[in-house]
């Protein structure tokens, strides 16, 4: 689900819930909300307060070490590309094939997106990803060796290949995770309580309706980005591909 979806749903309940709340101040007797009453209220609507708090915190909590990892891989990813260029380069020019056909891999994973969706895809007669990162490595395997520093690069070349597929798979198997929606759902449901008994206490005037729904459009903006951040290579506020970018530009040189 979008996540313009998710805060525009939100801000429909909390609008709803708010509503519901004044229908039902209309029609109840006026002892029902005396100043015990709305007092016993004030103390219930406190803790749940307190636990939507505390859920949001750990949501957004979450969301953000999501996305930071998400930079981290991003950049771990460019540099290890670029490392694999200048091993291969300086192994000789045997590695000519296997260099490009790296940098035919970073072409396509620029051009398919940075997802478990489309990280596997094929275009046509264009392989998967993880068959790309095979095909470098069989090259690289296939390699004789001569001398001691070309077999050092060679390992060398093999392993950062290595942790190249390690990390694909990583994504891939991760790639599921997004929200623990049922925290949202649980938030969503106490926020929409909450809404429901400001109105429930608050007089129908123009002042306190705009007050509530731009308090419920800041609540949903909330949750838009928490489960915008929590998908880091989707949406509005994604992870930039600037340091792929600025790699592919490096592959190749001598």
């Amino acid at each position: 689900m979008g996540s313009l979806l998710v805060g525009g749903l939100v801000f429909v309940f909390l609008s709803m819930a708010t509503s519901i709340g004044l229908v039902v101040r209309g029609r109840l007797p006026d002892h029902h909300l005396n100043a015990e009453s709305k007092d016993v209220i004030r103390l219930a609507t406190a803790v749940v307060g307190t636990l939507s708090a505390l859920t949001l915190g750990l949501l957004i909590a979450s969301a953000k070490s999501s996305y930071d990892n998400a930079e981290v891989e991003m950049r771990t990813a460019a540099a290890r590309v670029l490392l694999l260029d200048r091993v291969m380069a300086q192994y000789g020019p045997e590695t000519d094939k296997a260099r490009q056909l790296l940098r035919e891999l970073i072409e396509r994973r620029l051009s398919r997106g940075w997802t478990a969706e489309t990280t596997d895809e094929t275009f046509g007669n264009a392989p998967g990803e993880y068959q790309d990162i095979e095909a470098v490595q069989a090259v690289l395997r296939s390699l004789l060796p001569r001398g001691t520093v070309q077999h050092s690069l060679q390992a060398r070349a093999v392993e950062v290949s290595g942790m190249m597929a390690e990390a694909h798979w990583l994504l891939v198997e991760s790639g599921e995770e997004g929200l623990p929606w049922a925290f949202v759902t649980v938030l969503v449901c106490w926020l929409s309580l909450l809404f429901a008994t400001f109105g429930l206490q608050a007089p129908a005037n123009l002042t306190v309706l705009s007050i509530l729904l731009v308090c419920a459009l800041s609540v949903a903006g909330a949750i838009f980005l928490v489960s915008d951040m929590a998908n880091p290579y989707l949406g509005q506020i994604r992870v930039s591909d600037a340091p792929l970018q600025s790699a592919i530009e490096r592959l190749g040189k001598p």
